[in-house]
């Protein structure tokens, strides 16, 4: 470091900040790299557009640090361009025993015992959950599928699934109807807006009076299509995958806000959104009687980014099919 911090802040060097970042953290001198962050992120308010170096510093803090510095992480509340959630990152490499001693009370510290429980910890009972769900995961859930995380961001591989299509001719719809105004559009849309919103993609959904083929067909308009039959865990890591991931490039809400963002919308979709919070048990019940299909359509892309999923209420004669996708191109 043949330059003094202060030096490099001066001069607003990017390239040599971001060389100074390397070097502190290859040295495990965590101190100063709190010092780069802070005298990064006070720059800023002087002309100096140095957030990118504030921004690195604050990320490698949360993924490299030991426990007790990478909860500082959350100190800066200056997360706009981080890759995702703080406490997804800090949860990628430290468990909960190592960071509970270091967060204080409060939303992010919630998140953290949301993310860490889904990687295996337990959490003590009485710790506040915050997002209206339980901590731990409840034994209809499935094995989410989680985020790794290194110096380049976040890799975000869907859950593994090998579905068995079927061809399926689709039935007349012409006295069907997609149900107007439903609040599962609105859940759906809602959930996927990172994908939409923050990047290239689309998001659609149709609810109809009727089985998921004519959900399908409504949603398509498409004469012939495939579907293949999932479990209704698969049905959840999908929809808790897509609501987690910010698409192409979107940022990324992290796996216990996707993973609440799923138990929403399905208690929308089945009624069980009123009382809120539901009975975990019975939520869990009235999911696994859902019939779930993965479903593709000549829309169908290889692009990476993207969901279509069918369920079907019997109980309740209704279904909704669900589409989503985003493109790697450039915005």
């Amino acid at each position: 470091m043949s330059d003094s911090l202060e030096d490099l802040i001066h001069r607003a060097d990017l390239d040599d900040l971001v060389r100074h970042v390397d070097s502190t953290c290859a040295a495990r001198d965590w101190s100063h790299l709190l010092r780069v962050r802070d005298s990064a992120r006070a720059a800023v308010e002087t002309g100096r557009q140095l957030w990118p170096i504030a921004t690195l510093a604050n990320f490698r803090l949360a993924l490299r640090a030991p426990a007790e510095f990478a909860a500082r992480a959350l100190d800066d509340t200056a997360r706009t361009f981080m890759p995702g959630p703080v406490s997804e990152i800090l949860a990628v490499h430290h468990s909960w025993d190592e960071l509970a001693p270091h967060l204080p009370p409060g939303h992010d510290r919630a998140l953290v015992a949301h993310e860490r429980s889904l990687r295996g910890d337990a959490i003590e009972p009485r710790e506040p959950s915050l997002l209206d769900i339980p901590i731990a995961p409840q034994p209809w859930e499935p094995t989410y599928a989680l985020a790794t995380c290194d110096d380049d961001g976040f890799d975000t591989p869907p859950p593994p699934c090998t579905p068995a299509w079927s061809p399926v001719t689709a039935p007349s719809t012409d006295l069907v109807d997609a149900l107007s105004d439903d609040e599962t559009v609105h859940a759906f849309r809602q959930m996927m807006s990172p994908w939409t919103a923050g990047s290239n993609g689309t998001a659609h959904a149709t609810v109809v009076r009727g089985d998921a083929r004519v959900a399908l067909a409504v949603h398509t308009r498409a004469g012939a299509t495939h579907l293949a039959p999932i479990t209704p865990a698969e049905a959840v890591a999908q929809i808790a995958w897509a609501a987690a991931s910010g698409g192409a490039h979107g940022r990324r809400r992290g796996a216990a806000t996707g993973r609440s963002e799923a138990w929403w919308l399905l208690a929308v979709f089945t009624g069980m959104d009123e009382p809120w919070p539901a009975d975990a048990d019975e939520f869990g019940a009235v999911i696994g009687a859902l019939e779930c299909f993965m479903a593709r359509t000549e829309r169908a892309s290889a692009a990476g980014w993207e969901i279509d999923l069918v369920l079907e209420d019997r109980d309740e004669g209704i279904s909704v099919a669900m589409s989503a996708r985003d493109s790697v191109e450039s915005r």
